[in-house]
């Protein structure tokens, strides 16, 4: 077996192309490793050059011509950092470090950090291969600084563990306020840790008793050596045959002292006085439970002691092991009566190289910006179920890789949200319900040809542009399959997950923005008809002008070429117009409907200032929400309106509709004198996703939205307001519009396509008495 095992593990070496393991080497800098007994764990920061979309305003001022494009689009190169983390057996240490010695090409770079128990073995080979200096650093610093980076900049980083449910790993959304927190290190030994901000941190306790302790132990007692072999006989093995429980010693149950009979009573109590051979499984699984219970315990009463209820548990012991995620989960459920969860982190096997790079990389202060994982180049979450063939779990495990991309923004918490660390952004949860789950890699799948198309004909002039979309298309299918088997890959699985991964991939292959060019013309075309629009509107009453504007606004919104019963008429028929959407609309009563309270509500004192966060391109933007946006300043309601970063679909960027703002006020006084007077600003949202999520967005949109006192937030559209947001709770008043484009969808949500979704929502404690019968959002 031997000579098998050793012709396999050099295959291994081959399975991925190194190219695509060690990305970006070229530009890299600023180097990290992270040697631990088994797994290297290597960093490294470099600058990726990708393309992007950039819309100008044309000069209108010397001659202004029907046939003009509004503005013009060119690509452009843009720098964009990046952090590369890669995780691999010690066996290709010699095989990755002669790859980058050959493929190193910044000579800047002088020093590799370094950090794990395997740094000094390791020492002398890292220097001579790639002639850096080796520079050791904390283990501890560099695993409490990767902690802290992760938590706050992967919203799905942390999650429990529930064994037996259809999916075993919940998500929690992680709170930007990630401190105070404990963290139990699980390695030979155990190390309790109180973090409290950023720098402050105490060894608060810890234990002998540890990771090493089962492996040793379990050694001599099944004389088997390897870690993961102990683990697959603990899973299958029996523990009451070996430990004494509550009813062997009392026959039942020991009331009195509130002791149920499963209780352990003595952990491996059975073995003193029983005369037979316990098996290796049995013995096994005494063991884990014995040193599960011993850290539960102590992490019970450390948590106690420092009143903390955010308890996160890591090292080799855990490191997305099934059998001693349950038995910790058990553990501290049982000492605790349930008030304290145990929580693990996705990312856990990386935090001591993510926290050495980060010593490395100070200079750069990389705290000062938001990061988010790059799902195109991440590898995910890997189910480890023991029941896997172990062979097959070496394979797949050989390499794995974490990107995180630097955002231009800095992302914060929306301040309008009630409770923020309650908010979830996204409506269904796909990991959890395997049959929306099963409808929604089904329609991505679908989708994939007319992605690939749209991409291609977005480029005309480039002649390799076929050739990049059938790399996005082999891509992303390979996403979708693991997402397939691995819904958890990359935190809980959403439709906002599924589209944000697929932006990810266009960009990855120079696809910034495949509907450039069908966003020119919509909003061309819906320039043309916006004074008609207005003067239509302004021939209304009252009453049946705020009627209009809401039909208006829901109308806009079927313009939408992300949902596929919409692109598949707008494929067909390009004349297809707004009075034709008007008339697809459900009649009222709509599906959900708090029309009336809206307009009893527009019978009292305006509003002090609206966020209203903007969805589609053309006839949506320009005669949907432009002349609803008109009236709220005709009231006296300052507005803010929030557009993405850059591009997702045929969503209007901000870059986009300040030039679209220009237009329209240069028709219409009313937009004129409110941009001129600061009571219409843009701000962008620091997104660049179909759907939102109100705990990331732009710090400068925060203090806008903290200034302005913003009473009232509109979102709009099935990717913001309904995939994300449904259910989200506001402290100010809320108005969530959409129109349901997707029969599906539609049939989930109890009625049909074009069913129109008009959310009023009041919190409870700004409810006026005179609006009784308002729906009213419960704190």
């Amino acid at each position: 077996d031997s000579k098998c095992r050793s012709s396999h593990s050099m295959d291994k070496s081959i399975t991925l192309p190194p190219n695509e393991i060690f990305r970006n080497l070229e530009n890299a800098k600023r180097f990290a490793i992270d040697i631990g007994g088994s797994l290297t764990k290597l960093a490294y920061y470099s600058t990726v050059q990708h393309k992007v979309a950039k819309v100008r305003s044309f000069d209108h001022t010397a001659k202004d011509t029907e046939d003009d494009p509004l503005y013009e689009i060119s690509m452009q190169e843009e720098i964009l950092a990046r952090l590369h983390f890669i995780k691999f057996e010690n066996a290709y240490i010699e095989t990755c470090l002669d790859f980058i010695k050959d493929h190193l090409v910044n000579t800047d770079t002088k020093v590799i950090k370094a950090t794990g128990g395997g740094a000094h073995k390791f020492k002398d080979l890292i220097e001579k291969k790639l002639k850096l200096r080796v520079d050791k650093e904390d283990e501890m610093t560099c695993l409490i600084k990767g902690c802290n980076f992760v938590l706050r900049n992967i919203p799905h980083e942390a999650f429990v563990y529930v064994k037996h449910a259809d999916s075993e790993f919940r998500f929690q959304n992680t709170h930007p306020d990630i401190f105070p927190y404990l963290l139990i290190n699980i390695g030979s030994g155990v190390s309790i840790i109180k973090v409290e901000s950023e720098d402050t941190f105490e060894r608060v306790g810890g234990s002998s008793i540890g990771g090493g302790t089962f492996w040793g132990l379990g050694a001599l007692l099944t004389k088997t050596k390897r870690f993961d072999e102990l683990l697959q006989l603990a899973s299958k093995g029996q523990h009451t045959s070996v430990d004494m429980l509550v009813k062997d010693i009392y026959g039942g149950s020991y009331v009195s002292l509130g002791l149920t009979g499963d209780l352990i009573a003595s952990s491996f109590g059975k073995s003193a006085t029983a005369d037979k051979e316990f098996s290796k499984e049995d013995m096994a699984k005494s063991l884990l439970h014995m040193i599960s219970n011993d850290i539960g315990q102590l992490a019970c009463l450390y948590a106690r002691l420092h009143n903390l209820t955010r308890v996160y548990f890591g090292g080799f012991f855990i490191r997305g092991h099934p059998v001693t995620m349950h038995t910790i989960t058990y553990s501290i459920n049982f000492f605790t009566k349930g008030e304290v969860q145990a929580l693990f982190l996705r990312h856990e096997g990386y935090l001591g190289t993510i926290g050495a790079f980060l010593k490395g990389a100070e200079e750069d202060n990389p705290n000062q910006y938001s990061w988010g994982e790059n799902y195109a180049g991440s590898s995910g979450l890997m189910s480890t179920s023991p029941d896997l063939n172990p062979m097959q779990r070496a394979r797949s495990g050989t390499f794995d890789m974490l990107e995180m991309d630097r955002l231009e923004r800095q992302l914060v918490n929306l301040p309008l949200l009630q409770d923020p660390s309650s908010y979830i952004p996204d409506t269904v949860d796909l990991s959890e319900d395997a049959l929306a789950r099963e409808y929604w890699l089904y329609c991505f799948e679908e989708a994939l040809d007319g992605v690939v198309k749209r991409a291609v004909a977005s480029q005309p002039d480039l002649p390799e542009a076929a050739e990049r979309a059938e790399k996005f298309r082999h891509k992303y299918l390979h996403k979708l399959q693991t997402l397939r088997h691995q819904p958890f890959a990359y935190g809980s699985l959403t439709v906002r997950s599924l589209l944000d991964t697929r932006e990810h991939c266009l960009n990855e292959f120079n696809f910034p923005d495949p509907y450039s060019k069908i966003k020119q013309r919509e909003n061309d075309m819906a320039l043309k008809y916006f004074q008609k629009a207005v003067k239509s509107l302004e021939e209304l009453s009252w009453e049946q002008r705020q009627f209009a504007l809401v039909r208006g606004l829901l109308a806009g919104n079927v313009f939408d070429w992300g949902a596929k019963a919409v692109s598949d008429v707008l494929e067909s028929d390009p004349e297809f117009g707004f009075e034709q959407a008007k008339r697809q609309l459900e009649e009222r009563p709509w599906l959900i409907d708090n029309y009336d309270q809206w307009l009893e509500r527009l019978n009292g004192p305006p509003h002090k200032c609206a966020l209203f966060f903007v969805d589609n391109s053309g006839i949506d933007i320009i005669l949907g929400v432009f002349p609803f946006v008109r009236e709220l300043l005709c009231r006296g309601t300052e507005v803010v309106l929030a557009s993405n970063s850059s591009p997702a679909l045929n969503d209007v960027t901000n870059n986009e509709l300040q030039i679209l703002t220009e237009r329209i006020a240069a028709m219409d006084p009313v937009i004129q004198s409110a941009v001129k007077e600061d009571r219409l600003t843009l701000v962008q949202s620091g997104s660049s996703s179909p759907c939102l999520d109100l705990s990331r967005l732009d710090k400068v949109l925060a203090g806008v939205v903290r200034e302005r006192h913003t009473d009232l937030v509109i979102i709009e559209g099935m990717g913001r307001a309904i995939h994300t947001n449904y259910y989200a709770l506001l402290s100010c008043e809320s108005l969530k519009m959409a129109v349901i484009k997707n029969s599906w969808l539609a049939d989930r949500l109890g009625g049909k396509l074009f069913s129109v979704v008009f959310k009023y929502e009041v919190p409870l404690d700004k409810k006026p008495t005179t609006l009784d019968h308002v729906p009213v959002t419960p704190s």
